[in-house]
């Protein structure tokens, strides 16, 4: 029994003393779009985000790295009505776009021969601007009228964010990693006066935060 027991831990751990090089690099990054309609409130939402990511292991299982891209979100609200003999059709969009600087250091554990978990501590950052566009159109008989304000203001935000996640190496230059929820902090604030922080907490391990990537690892 002992015999088999043993044999058992090393088929499963014999391969968990696989490291990654100091020296190694990598290059991977985010890339997403979401769009969603909600007809009930006629509400568009749309999400973009670009992030490319580099990564370099100044030791052992252990990585720095930065991350720069760019992200946009827009919510457009459209109301239409009427009142007595006119017709009206309002349209409000939101969009927050921003320049975002992602450094980061990662902390790699061995599992398996091709298996990691790790820890990562990043600060990101957003450099942007939010605007809101609102369009007004009425219509009585055949008289239409239109109106239209906009206004911009400037922003920046900062955070310090933990993130659980798995690496699978498929082969010794590409694999696929996966980050499970999040904990951490950020703060950001509108550019003008009289504006306040507004802060987010977020702490959890959930499925709808899981994100998945694939990584080019130039390796030594």
């Amino acid at each position: 029994m002992k015999k088999l027991l043993l044999a058992s831990a090393i088929a499963l751990f014999g391969l968990s003393n696989a490291q990654i090089a100091k020296g190694t690099a990598y290059l991977s990054g985010q890339v997403g779009y979401s769009q969603n309609e909600n007809n009930n409130n006629d509400t568009k939402v749309e999400s973009f985000k670009v992030l490319p990511t580099v990564g370099y292991f100044v030791g052992t299982n252990l990585a720095v790295g930065l991350g720069v891209g760019y992200k946009n979100d827009k919510t457009t609200t459209t109301t239409t009505g009427t009142i007595g003999a006119t017709n009206f059709v309002n349209e409000n969009k939101n969009t927050t776009s921003a320049f975002v600087v992602a450094p980061f250091v990662r902390k790699y554990w061995t599992i398996a021969d091709k298996l990691y978990i790790f820890g990562q501590l990043e600060v990101p950052m957003e450099f942007g601007q939010y605007k809101t566009e609102k369009e007004a159109t009425t219509t009585t008989g055949s008289t239409v009228t239109s109106t239209s304000t906009s206004d911009k203001s400037n922003y920046t935000s900062i955070g310090v964010n933990i993130k659980p996640g798995l690496d699978y190496f498929l082969n010794k230059n590409w694999s696929i990693e996966a980050t499970i929820g999040e904990f951490g902090y950020n703060t950001n604030k509108l550019n003008v006066d009289g504006a306040k922080r507004v802060n987010d907490y977020k702490f959890g391990l959930n499925l709808s935060s899981v994100t998945f990537g694939v990584k080019y690892v130039f390796a030594k």
